[in-house]
């Protein structure tokens, strides 16, 4: 019995420290190997540290797995890969979860709070542009949208401006922006008659003279809109 007893204690100890072992490293030829495919595959910079992790066991019975670390002044991002058991190949896979939304975390960065809308309040699409009232590759998309896709599908959409004036080129936008949102606070309505307007007359607004113009037939259309 006591021999048993210690057989079990003996025993014990053995798959305790096989447990308590720590993970392998890959030998300093893999890992230099490793990094210098790294390199040359993602075209990584040499300032730019790749350090290689220690290895642990993967799904596939061919392959360690082992994550890669780049550094960049303290920025860290970790990849994860496979290394095959004997030491020929490198895989570099994405697990993607079926289960969650993939758009759901791009959405969360979108704030739409406050913004006016058009169509169903409560639906399950959702249109998000980014709009510039100076911009004519704009008015075509904000006509394609307006009436057509709201008699269409406003049942079932929900339509969502965001500003996105590029002053750089159009120097009236950014004006025009801000008469947009004075009136959404007023009321939204007179925000979107104020878009279809403009929109629909970009051609009338640009041929005023000057900036100084061209504001002041912004604020008359906005005038009449509120």
């Amino acid at each position: 019995m006591i021999f048993a007893r210690r057989a079990f204690f003996v025993l014990l100890l053995v798959c305790l420290g096989c447990s308590a072992q720590p993970a392998p490293s890959a030998s300093a030829d893999v890992v230099k190997l490793v990094e210098r495919h790294v390199r040359a595959t993602y075209s990584v910079p040499s300032e730019v540290k790749v350090n290689v992790g220690p290895l642990h066991s993967s799904d596939f019975p061919s392959y360690d797995a082992v994550t890669i670390t780049f550094d960049e002044s303290g920025k860290k991002k970790d990849y994860e890969f496979l290394l095959a058991k004997d030491r020929k190949a490198l895989l570099r896979m994405t697990r993607i979860d079926l289960t969650k939304d993939p758009y759901a975390e791009v959405m969360k960065k979108i704030d739409v709070t406050g913004r006016p809308t058009r169509g169903a309040k409560d639906a399950k699409v959702v249109v998000i542009n980014y709009d510039d009232f100076e911009c004519p590759f704009c008015s075509r998309m904000h006509a394609a949208l307006f009436p057509t896709l709201l008699k269409e599908y406003g049942d079932r959409v929900l339509f969502v401006y965001k500003d996105y004036p590029l002053d750089e080129i159009h120097p009236w936008a950014i004006h025009a922006a801000v008469d947009a949102n004075c009136l959404a606070v007023q009321n939204s309505d007179a925000y979107w008659d104020f878009a279809d307007y403009v929109h629909a007359n970009q051609k009338e607004i640009n041929g005023e003279k000057g900036r100084d113009g061209q504001n002041a037939a912004l604020e008359k259309i906005a005038t009449l809109q509120g």
